[in-house]
């Protein structure tokens, strides 16, 4: 039966990014519980369903979810997806073995270098699957979230961290699932090339968007900003071209230069949200600072990733001493 063919799927951290992702598998006809400590957001769309923004003018009502505060007690699941943050990766893990079973499949669609070995630490390689999507996201208070709008070209890319039947059966079907709620995805046999791309991509605009508290766009226009986003970009292309993926600059470049004009360029990206509206740790560690890391490894030197890392770790220690425009006089 058609039935059958339907696989269960909990999204572990339901904030921006995993309301969005969850809203187009929904769109999609997946069976999803969504799972996030955030009671609000979690009754809301219990309650009231999602309110699903695509930017700037697409409005839909994406119901039928199931919602939960921890995986203790949705029964086991074909897939899990962890979009929480890399900071709390490991933790999320532990509180999700309740529904992981010796069959079920784990995707990391998480930003940043490393995730999927932390995965695989627990399932085996044959039971992991990672990637990336390449969308802006904002959770605008509980059950509203809005996207990015989904460009003509692949904007959800993921691939198996080893061939294996069931890694094969869960990335097909989560391909399909995604593309019929309206995401153009596809499925790799080897993502990596895909994954570096949104790596350089998020490295040479998040913490330098936190830094200079500009929107994407405003950056890139800028000269020196360009300058800067330029020089993080080439370090990062080098150190992936030194791990076994080839990397061109020009075309990263070119990349976010095309993009800054499409949606992307008006969001303030995820580092930036969380260190001048939240105040809150940021996932440095798995972007400029695995460069920085990565670097070392290879014999490459990342001096620029080395500084904004650094830059955005000392604001971390220090929010509660930092500059506060609505504190001061």
């Amino acid at each position: 039966s058609l039935e059958a063919d339907i696989m269960k799927i909990a999204m572990i951290g339901s904030g921006a990014a995993g309301s969005v992702f969850a809203c187009y598998l929904r769109r999609g006809g997946a069976d999803i519980t969504l799972v996030d400590p955030y009671k609000e957001h979690m009754d809301k769309v219990a309650k009231e369903g999602m309110t699903f923004v695509i930017y700037p003018d697409q409005t839909y009502h994406v119901d039928g979810f199931k919602t939960a505060y921890n995986a203790d007690d949705i029964g086991v699941m074909d897939i899990v997806i962890f979009m929480t943050k890399t900071t709390t990766l490991e933790a999320a893990i532990k509180t999700a073995m309740p529904c992981i079973g010796p069959e079920t499949v784990l995707v990391s669609l998480m930003n940043g270098l490393g995730n999927e070995d932390k995965l695989a630490a627990v399932v085996g390689e044959e039971r992991v699957l990672f990637g990336s999507g390449s969308l802006g996201t904002f959770l605008d208070g509980p059950g509203k979230c809005m996207s990015s709008p989904g460009a003509r070209d692949i904007q959800m890319n993921f691939g198996p961290m080893k061939q294996s039947e069931l890694n094969e059966r869960a990335g097909k079907y989560l391909e399909k699932t995604y593309n019929d709620g309206g995401v153009p995805t596809k499925y790799w046999d080897d993502v990596r090339p895909k994954l570096w791309t949104k790596i350089v991509s998020n490295c040479a605009l998040n913490a330098p968007a936190s830094l200079m508290r500009l929107k994407s766009r405003y950056m890139l226009e800028d000269p020196v900003g360009y300058s800067i986003i330029d020089s993080i970009i080439r370090e990062c292309c080098a150190v992936a071209t030194a791990s076994g993926v080839p990397m061109d600059p020009a075309v990263c470049m070119k990349g976010l230069m095309d993009g800054k004009d499409k949606g992307i360029g008006d969001y303030y990206p995820s580092m930036a949200q969380d260190v001048l509206m939240h105040r809150r740790q940021t996932e440095i560690g798995t972007l400029n600072g695995a460069i920085v890391d990565y670097g070392k490894r290879y014999g490459v030197p990342t001096p620029y990733n080395e500084v904004v890392a650094k830059l955005i770790m000392a604001i971390e220690n220090n929010y509660e001493v930092g500059y506060d425009a609505d504190k001061q006089s």
